[in-house]
């Protein structure tokens, strides 16, 4: 059940938004629409409305827009040319025909903005319950730190940087804004005793090595499908009580010793409803956002969110600073992908996401609503890009035309969009492949 409404509302929803964007520019520009179609395929079901048929068909892989007058080399154009009548898209200037095109991928990067708009204002904004809370240096990060740091575990900061009984979210935000060789002053107790504490900041100063761990529990949340800690047989809910006979009372202290592990086997005693588990997990090897090598095995930590209501402003403010960073993100993947810098072993297809929607149903509505964000800018994304029968390869043909003053061969563009269709063909299987490797139990 869960499998079936996450596909509904995260495949289904994401699609018909981008077909919705076409089907609005397109009535816009007057064009009559003969089909409206989530998935590809033979009708399922659906209804009439006015000129347009909305269905729903069988093949679960996209959606289209079908105009009255559609260039015969598409795919989905069916099989009625072009009359020459006012209302069909051949019919349009190509600056109409471009912006019908480029309103899919749009309405799918301005969808992400409006729900986490309306989530930060009605909600507010979902942040780790632990940042709400006053800073008490629990343990020290590493060695290296518990010599350089200032503070000691125990600590209790009564003020940083003038900002009076901060707490972890106040402290990270005032030693993230202080630039390098910034003079950091504090006043903190411990055991009843105070004292102030001033120090320089570093290049590398960040909350973590400053003020050690921050107090999250080792309890696991999620553990990855195919992943050294699911072929270990790591299961949510997992309390990690040590590593390699060394006590673990904190998340970070956890991470450490697995990045810590160069790739070693290390030993692992866990609590599982109230029953002590011991279990060997072999760390391999991955990347963090910014490229930075380590050592992992594939387990989340259980993390209480908290909400914090915005304005309009604000709301707004942050929902497109947030979409931005996704954009961002989403457009250094595809670029890294198409560079080598990052292996297209890490693309899913269909039945990866199918299991994201399930899990994001059963983790709850923000799970949900994050995965719709995500998935939206994907498309938005991956739609813009020059390929041949997306979105950007239409407008990059009605550009050429345009810089020509003239239209390409229909043997040109159906050639164009056959090169488009099985290269599609080729990269949706080889993701449906990597999706199901993962699953299997050989797969490392």
């Amino acid at each position: 059940m869960n499998l079936l409404l996450g596909v509904a509302l995260v495949l289904g929803l994401m699609i018909m938004i981008h077909e919705w964007g076409h089907f609005i520019v397109a009535r816009l520009f007057k064009v009559r629409v003969d089909v409206f179609s989530i998935g590809f395929g033979p009708r399922l079901f659906g209804w009439k409305s006015g000129a347009t048929d909305w269905r729903v068909s069988a093949l679960p892989f996209g959606g289209y827009v079908r105009m009255a007058g559609q260039d015969m080399s598409d795919v989905d154009s069916g099989d009625k040319p072009p009359t020459g009548s006012s209302d069909e898209l051949m019919s349009k200037p190509r600056w109409q025909r471009a912006l019908i095109s480029f309103a899919g991928p749009a309405v799918n990067l301005i969808f992400p903005i409006l729900a986490l708009a309306v989530l930060f204002i009605v909600f507010g904004v979902p942040h780790s319950a632990y940042l709400d809370q006053p800073v008490q240096v629990v343990a020290l990060s590493s060695k290296s730190d518990a010599q350089t740091s200032p503070f000691r575990p125990g600590d209790k900061i009564l003020s940083l940087n003038g900002v009076a009984n901060p707490t972890w979210e106040q402290a990270a935000k005032a030693i993230k804004e202080e630039k390098p060789g910034s003079p950091l002053t504090a006043e903190v107790e411990n055991g009843g005793v105070k004292r102030s504490v001033q120090t320089t900041l570093g290049d590398s100063a960040s909350t973590d090595r400053l003020l050690g761990y921050p107090p999250l529990l080792p309890v696991l949340d999620e553990v990855a499908p195919s992943s050294p800690a699911n072929h270990a047989g790591l299961k949510e809910g997992d309390t990690i009580q040590s590593v390699d006979g060394q006590k673990i009372q904190y998340w970070g202290q956890f991470v450490d010793r697995v990045r810590g592990s160069e790739g070693k086997p290390v030993q692992l005693d866990l609590l599982r409803n109230g029953q002590a588990v011991h279990t060997q997990v072999t760390p391999m090897q991955g990347a963090t956002e910014s490229g930075e090598k380590i050592y992992q095995v594939g387990v989340a930590v259980r993390d209480q969110t908290s909400y914090r209501r915005e304005g309009l402003r604000e709301g707004v403010h942050d929902a497109v600073v947030l979409t931005g960073e996704r954009i961002s993100e989403t457009v250094g993947v595809v670029a890294k992908l198409f560079s080598g810098r990052v292996s297209v072993k890490q693309l899913s297809g269909v039945v990866g996401i199918s299991r994201a929607a399930s899990e994001a149903v059963r983790k709850g509505a923000l799970a949900v609503l994050s995965l719709m964000v995500l998935i939206s800018v994907n498309l938005g994304i991956l739609n813009l890009l020059p390929i041949p029968i997306l979105d950007g390869g239409n407008i990059l043909l009605l550009a050429i035309e345009g810089v020509m003053r003239r239209d390409l061969s229909m043997g040109f563009k159906e050639r164009f969009v056959q090169v488009g269709f099985v290269f599609l063909l080729a990269i949706m299987a080889y993701a449906v492949y990597n999706d199901v490797m993962r699953m299997l139990p050989i797969h490392s």
